[in-house]
């Protein structure tokens, strides 16, 4: 529940970020009008959400075994893929991912099509509802104990709803960048996690060698699967069931939380070494690098004048510098 929880409370804030810069930018427009549009588009981005992991739900029970390992590793692999691009991707673009969002709207209703405005509402929110569709499906898949999963994810999709209406609201100030900062470096851990359980079933199914196919050393007087370094890089890396039985909650909080699982092959251990090596490297760098100080800004008098802006040109709200809400990083 706690992995779920978190996975659900970051992806759904996101959303809610990105709804509350539609509606806000919308209502300041003074274009109400068009709001029934954009909900309909965000609507048929939750539904498409829902309707995905119903598919994957039930549809894998008509597959034989080796058909879901095979669909399971292989959508494992694709959340991880968009996983670390949806990180990254707002390391980058966190900054203006408001204008962006407003430059789309401004162009909708400049088309005034009432298929572009829910074309906007559902481009936006879709992202985010596939992305978390995947995770929580390929964890479910992981764990096994689907309620527990599913609850820990809709407590988190509904704290982010609350959380999102009171920022909107200005009733709640929020260190955004941090939050989305340490939460970005956890799901880096549960990508990680992902991507060796992915590497499990694809080794089930025969599509990878492993210690379940021909290519697995084995001990010649039991038959054995090897563990340990000489079973590289094919057999068992270690096997600490004795002390860590599979399904126990140890097992589970430590799965659900770093990827662990009581008995790993070679290759999901060397994958997930890598992956968080390189992955988290390239996100702390970028996260903690040094920022260029605004020269512009600090150097303009002290005493400007309190407005340039030509006769008759919309003065800019004082919200889009305060209001949490407008900027996931809590920046202007």
């Amino acid at each position: 529940m706690l992995a779920t929880f978190l996975i659900g409370l970051r992806e759904g804030l996101e959303a809610a970020l990105v709804v509350g810069i539609l509606v806000a930018y919308v209502t300041r427009l003074d274009r109400r009008d068009v709001l029934p549009r954009l909900w309909v588009g965000i609507g048929l981005a939750v539904a498409l959400a829902l309707v995905i992991g119903a598919t994957l739900t039930f549809g894998s029970y008509t597959l034989t075994f080796q058909g879901q390992e095979i669909l399971g590793g292989t959508l494992s692999l694709l959340t991880v893929a968009m996983v670390t691009w949806m990180i990254f991707w707002m390391q980058k673009t966190a900054r203006t991912m408001k204008r962006s969002l407003e430059g789309g709207l401004d162009r909708a209703l400049a088309v005034g099509s009432l298929w572009a405005l829910v074309a906007i509402g559902f481009v936006s929110v879709a992202r985010e509802g596939v992305e978390t569709t995947l995770l929580l499906w390929s964890m479910v898949q992981s764990f096994g104990d689907a309620p527990a999963a599913l609850t820990g994810a809709l407590l988190g999709l509904a704290v982010a709803v609350v959380l999102g209406w009171l920022l909107a609201r200005g009733m709640l100030k929020l260190d955004l960048r941090r939050f989305f900062a340490w939460t970005g470096g956890f799901l880096i851990i549960v990508a990680a996690g992902v991507l060796a359980y992915a590497i499990h079933d694809l080794q089930e199914a025969g599509v990878f060698p492993g210690p379940f196919t021909e290519a697995a050393p084995v001990d010649a007087a039991t038959g054995a699967v090897l563990v340990g370094w000489a079973a590289f890089p094919f057999g068992w890396a270690f096997d600490v069931t004795g002390a860590i039985p599979p399904g126990s909650v140890l097992a589970t909080v430590l799965q659900a939380t770093v990827g662990f699982m009581p008995r790993m092959s070679w290759i999901q251990v060397v994958a997930w070494i890598l992956y968080v090596a390189i992955v988290g490297a390239v996100w702390a760098r970028r996260q903690f690098a040094p920022r260029t100080p605004a020269t512009t800004a600090s150097t303009a008098p002290a005493t400007a004048p309190a407005s340039t802006a030509p006769a008759g040109a919309a003065e800019p709200p004082a919200a889009s510098s305060t209001a949490p809400v407008l900027s996931p990083q809590g920046e202007a």
